[in-house]
């Protein structure tokens, strides 16, 4: 159970018998009023300074999100996504994770991706399996699967569970390997399901044991809402390798 990621010069493995693997969150707009406006603007300045920075700080691997405005990103983020992904090779070798809800723009940087980087991401929702999923088989790269689908994100975790069955079998259906869909099962504000990390500890075992796959999570969300959140993530992340998580998007400079 081994997910392979690469750039030109790095390799990186991701399994329960390597060790645990940190996607670098800081490249992305959301909740970031002044990065977005610096991204459409051309500007990306603080992009090359987070990438440095958290690759300096320990990541493993850097997500690329250019997510910056609802109005015609099919034909805004392409762009944009090229010239964060060519500034980011051209000033470090870690291997990328290429982030967007829009097929156009995970083509695009898949493309100027010098190696085997990380889709991020497919739902359950049939449109996204329908977009995603043979732009993955086609380039043969591996794939975040995302539990949540057309019915939203469920609290029950044994529908969490149901929704990356789907997307696993679904996946195998266009020839793409167990071992190139890492799974996040989605880690809940505990503020306000008091069983999100026992949720997301026994949904990570069961994906492990009976789908064989790797899995993440955006470490961070579990403490959304609450006091001394740094305290709460540098607990949880610890936690959840113990439970058999193999990787996480996360701040490495809060780690």
């Amino acid at each position: 159970m081994q997910t392979i990621v690469k750039s030109t010069t790095q390799t990186v493995i991701i399994g329960p018998d390597q060790p645990f693997v940190i996607i670098g969150e800081r490249i992305n707009p959301t909740g970031r009023k002044r990065l977005a406006a610096e991204m459409e603007a051309g500007d990306f300045s603080r992009v090359e300074r987070d990438a440095l920075a958290q690759v300096e700080a320990g990541a493993h691997i850097l997500d690329i999100n250019v997510g910056v405005t609802s109005v015609e990103p099919e034909k805004t983020e392409p762009e944009l996504m090229i010239k964060a992904i060519e500034l980011v090779q051209s000033i470090s070798d870690v291997p990328l994770c290429i982030d967007s809800s829009v097929a156009p723009a995970l083509i695009a940087g898949i493309k100027a991706s010098k190696g085997r980087p990380i889709v991020n991401s497919v739902t359950g929702e049939e449109d996204r399996l329908e977009s995603i999923l043979p732009v993955v088989a086609e380039y043969n790269v591996p794939v975040i699967a995302i539990c949540n689908d057309e019915n939203g994100i469920s609290y029950d975790a044994d529908v969490r569970f149901e929704v990356a069955k789907k997307i696993v079998a679904r996946a195998e259906s266009y020839g793409i390997a167990g071992e190139d869909v890492i799974v996040d099962p989605l880690a809940m504000p505990v503020g306000a399901v008091g069983t999100a990390g026992a949720d997301l500890f026994r949904l990570v075992r069961m994906v492990r044991d009976e789908l064989g796959c790797n899995t993440v999570c955006g470490a961070s969300n579990i403490s959304f809402g609450m006091p001394n959140r740094r305290t709460i993530n540098a607990a949880f992340v610890p936690m959840a390798i113990a439970a058999g998580m193999t990787s996480a998007i996360t701040n490495p400079l809060e780690s």
